[in-house]
């Protein structure tokens, strides 16, 4: 099963909007054919291994990180193929966060004479795919916090806030790390679209792109929340948009600013309010209609706390530099009279001299 979940992982970035899963098939105490799924390849992970296992597959055990499926999609039902195949027993990490298959898969295996496991490394199979299972089971993306900031909470060193282009490769001006940038990259690979505030846009000058170097399947959806159209056409991100740059506004999508946006290929969305301000839940709404399952969050003070409260952050991933700014002049968030939920799952990692804090809010897999 470890093999099994390190094959899943080879489909980040390119298995979304489907889940990551991988499969493995012993026989004798032998790998005789293995597989995972990207979406462009249509065939699941099960029917990969079983093609590459071709007639060692009678008697065999298939272990795979994922219920197979019972229904008929884009492909045909796994459970079926299974069974053709003569495979003895089927070990399984988890069960099927999708409502239309949970557990139905293992029933018809079973009813098949099949033997079936489940819940092996499960913890480990439901993190993998826990924004598959947000955005199946909600309709909207899975939402990841990350911010970088010094030890004393500040997401800016003294004038740097001042300076523009932090992705233009000035160190001095960066918190973090090279170790902790690279893994803000990687995940950046892992999500589906980037979301953040104008505020951020007119005070760095960001790209906001990937630049992982791995390979994946679609583009990282650039999101900008900008209510008044703040947003310059001469922006690095605006320069730099190829379908991928999506602008959410109070405005009207026909006013002159929106024109001038558009006609630089920027999609322009008019956002809903709630109680005077963008209602940050129907701009999730929008892009979960998108099939984005994750999110990855990286704004300035406003930003993270009118998200933190508002509820629609899932997990906190928050890097600390040995550095102390010594002035309350970029707080982490700002939000009055803020309440949060108790932080689950918290741990933390090392990049360099820095070390990060990941932290859930909540278990939406489990829901």
């Amino acid at each position: 099963m470890d093999h099994a979940l390190a094959l899943a992982r080879k489909g980040t970035g390119l298995a979304s909007p489907n889940p990551m899963v991988g499969c493995v098939i012993v026989r004798e105490g032998q790998i005789v054919g293995e597989g995972f799924h990207q979406y462009e390849w249509r065939d699941h992970a099960e029917i990969v291994a079983l093609k590459s296992a071709g007639d060692k597959t009678r008697g065999a055990t298939l272990y795979v990180t994922l219920e197979p499926c019972n229904h008929t999609g884009r492909t045909g039902p796994c459970t079926e193929a299974i069974i053709a195949a003569g495979v003895q027993r089927v070990v399984a990490a988890m069960d099927d966060p999708n409502p239309a298959n949970s557990g139905r898969g293992f029933e018809r295996l079973r009813a098949a004479s099949i033997d079936v496991f489940t819940g092996v490394c499960e913890e480990e199979a439901r993190r993998l795919n826990e924004t598959f299972a947000c955005w199946i089971r909600t309709k909207k993306p899975f939402v990841t916090l990350k911010s970088a900031m010094t030890l004393d909470g500040q997401l800016a060193l003294p004038q740097s806030g001042k300076k523009k282009g932090k992705d233009s490769g000035k160190r001095d001006n960066w918190i973090t790390s090279e170790e902790s940038r690279a893994q803000v990259h990687r995940m950046r690979h892992a999500s589906d679209a980037l979301l953040t505030g104008i505020g951020t846009i007119l005070t760095d000058d960001p790209l906001l792109t990937d630049r992982s170097g791995l390979p994946r399947r679609k583009r990282l959806l650039r999101t900008v929340l900008d209510s008044k159209l703040g947003l310059s056409p001469r922006s690095r991100i605006v320069k730099t948009s190829d379908d991928d740059l999506l602008v959410f506004t109070t405005l009207p999508v026909n006013s002159p600013k929106a024109r001038k946006l558009q006609d630089a290929g920027v999609e322009v969305i008019h956002a809903r309010t709630k109680n005077g301000r963008m209602d940050l839940s129907s701009v999730l709404a929008d892009l979960g209609r998108r099939e984005i399952l994750s999110v990855l969050l990286e704004a300035g003070p406003l930003l993270n706390g009118a998200a933190l409260a508002a509820g629609i952050v899932h997990k906190l991933f928050l890097f600390y530099a040995p550095k102390i700014a010594g002035a309350n002049r970029v707080p982490f968030a700002l939000a009055p009279n803020l309440s949060l939920p108790r932080l689950t799952i918290v741990r933390t990692q090392q990049f360099g001299p820095d070390f990060a804090t990941e932290a859930y809010f909540e278990d939406v897999d489990k829901k």
